[in-house]
């Protein structure tokens, strides 16, 4: 069987890095035609050394056209669309992976997105796109892939979706301490390892809000029908209830690698000795909780968002990735993310979200928007 030709954006990111993982276990099936990745240059060169893809990509505009030896610079949304490219691991965060993503649909390229942002910005835009091209879109975040390997030989329609949320680091935090918390202190995740902007909405649980709504469009699911309860242990990463009443759930330990694979192979399944495996001793102890809105502000900012609908999500999207990155620089404090964001959101004239051009411009007015209320 001929190799698969692999596009990984956020090659250095922690997505990107897992991807090319399950590369090295798998060397047979796949070729990597190109990377694109943002300014840790000295990983990109050690993975260009490693795998020679044709192509390759940075944002840090400083570089030489030298500076990949071989490899030919060529910019991400480009690259998705080469020929020798089947499949596109799409591991950016925010809007970087937004363009390529759609282009690559466009060119009916296989795409594992594991940039929700992507769905959140967008939504309205790939619901619109024919139905043949959506099924090229794999989820790859363990929440919607979850559900969708829930829902694989299912057409009975769905009553709810349950997605489950650990509840983070500060699930018992009172609101007083919450005023001092650290970078240090949000990134530390109790069961995921994760890259650092992800691992700051998971603390919010603006991420959880994120699910929510990447759920509502990849599965065409309304929006009462879905639900999330807090899962300390992690080990059930969401959930399907039918209409008969039965529950399918997905369960495994918290490692990305195995939604990674899954999407990089679907349909088929292939045993990897360096996934870990589900430990049925600690299973036992699964417990959940109902979740609690009030003690997360930014999952109801999120949800509120997502019902608003227009432009809303999208200028969600631009006001906390600008909100975390302040926090993570020590210029605002933990609690005043969702403070920046909510203002953010309510100063907001919204477009028209089936308009590229009006969904890109939102979000660089929240970007904007979001630096001005930060300073007040």
């Amino acid at each position: 069987m001929p190799k698969k030709g692999l596009v990984i954006l956020g090659s250095t990111g922690s997505i990107g890095r897992q991807t090319l993982d399950t590369v090295r276990a798998f060397p047979d099936s796949f070729e990597v035609v190109g990377l694109g990745a943002g300014n840790n240059i000295s990983l990109l060169k050690r993975q260009i050394d490693e795998f020679q893809p044709k192509l390759v990509w940075s944002s840090n505009n400083r570089l030489s056209l030298n500076s990949f030896g071989d490899s030919q610079i060529t910019p991400m949304d480009e690259m998705v669309c080469d020929p020798a490219t089947d499949t596109v691991m799409v591991g950016t965060t925010g809007r970087a992976g937004l363009i390529p993503t759609l282009k690559a649909l466009d060119a009916g390229k296989s795409v594992c997105l594991a940039n929700k942002e992507v769905i959140i910005m967008a939504g309205e835009i790939i619901s619109q796109m024919p139905k043949k091209i959506r099924t090229n879109l794999l989820p790859v975040d363990s929440e919607p892939s979850a559900i969708w390997q829930c829902l694989q030989g299912e057409d009975q329609p769905i009553r709810r979706l349950i997605i489950t949320a650990s509840g983070g680091p500060f699930r018992n935090t009172s609101e007083a301490e919450l005023k001092t918390v650290t970078p240090e202190q949000a990134l530390k995740h109790p069961t995921w390892t994760m890259g650092r902007r992800i691992t700051i909405d998971s603390s919010t649980l603006m991420n959880k809000g994120f699910e929510v709504i990447e759920a509502h469009w990849l599965f065409e699911v309304d929006w009462h029908k879905i639900e999330v309860v807090v899962h300390p242990q992690s080990l059930i990463h969401s959930m399907v209830e039918f209409a008969d009443g039965s529950v399918k759930a997905q369960l495994g330990p918290p490692d990305m690698r195995l939604p990674i694979q899954y999407s990089l192979f679907y349909p088929d399944r292939h045993a990897n000795k360096d996934i870990p495996k589900l430990n049925i001793d600690v299973a036992t102890n699964m417990t959940f909780e109902p979740m609690d809105p009030k003690r997360y502000p930014c999952f109801s900012l999120a949800l509120h968002a997502g019902h608003q609908g227009a432009t809303f999500p999208t200028v969600l999207c631009a006001a906390d990735e600008v909100a975390v990155d302040l926090f993570l620089n020590r210029e605002i404090r933990f609690d005043d993310i969702p403070k920046v964001v909510g203002q953010t959101l309510e100063d907001h004239q919204p477009g028209n979200p089936n308009n590229l051009e009006e969904v890109l411009a939102s979000d660089e007015w929240a970007r904007i928007r979001a630096r001005e209320v930060a300073q007040k």
